[in-house]
């Protein structure tokens, strides 16, 4: 992160990819903590590549990036290419809202996040079933859906390549942070229709 200017209803912000950032154009869709972004200005000097993108108020009200300060660090992933690997689940960079990190267990080298979101979202979030976090394609652990809990488990590479290293470490010492959610679009689906046609097919035979 190299800057930030804030308006009434407009955060602009320019990001320095570096090396990531080469090939880039205006108008690429860039992941920056999660949260779907479109570049709107690019700079290539052959050592730094910054890319400036707008967040509106809807994304500002949604996501973390209303927080952003100049210097920090944040989760970076270009779009896919036809072709390319796909691992994990599909991120569309479409956040859902903020969940907090409550708290921060490490086990060794293995890192054990608990995350509190809106209860209502937890028919969505089920063991072993999939969740974004600022990005990252994460497996869920164990679930408290009254509480609006979840556990996810990291391995070094992760708290390395990400800000969840950064995150871990501002909770460890007793703060909350918050992190952008991305609900599986697919869990989503299959939950909504089942209570959409349920009700209907219980009906019908009773």
């Amino acid at each position: 992160m190299v800057e930030v200017e804030r308006a009434p209803d407009l955060l602009r912000y320019r990001v320095d990819l570096r090396s990531y950032g080469r090939g880039l154009e205006i108008g690429a869709s860039v992941s920056i903590d999660g949260c779907c972004q479109t570049v709107v200005e690019l700079e290539d000097d052959g050592e730094r590549c910054l890319a400036t993108f707008d967040a509106i108020v809807e994304t500002l009200d949604k996501t973390t990036l209303g927080r952003l300060e100049p210097r920090h660090r944040v989760s970076v992933e270009r779009s896919a290419r036809v072709g390319d690997e796909i691992g994990g689940h599909d991120v569309s960079g479409h956040v859902i809202g903020t969940g907090r990190l409550v708290s921060a267990t490490r086990d060794g080298r293995e890192v054990s996040l608990t995350v509190e979101v809106d209860p209502a979202w937890m028919k969505y979030i089920q063991h072993k079933g999939y969740v974004a976090l600022d990005g990252s394609s994460l497996t869920v652990g164990d679930v408290d859906p009254e509480a609006g809990r979840f556990d996810v488990h990291l391995i070094p590479e992760t708290l390395r390549l990400t800000n969840f290293g950064a995150k871990t470490e501002r909770c460890e010492a007793g703060s909350s942070p918050l992190i952008n959610v991305e609900l599986d679009p697919k869990t989503v689906a299959i939950v909504d229709t089942v209570e959409r046609v349920l009700p209907g097919l219980l009906a019908q035979k009773g």
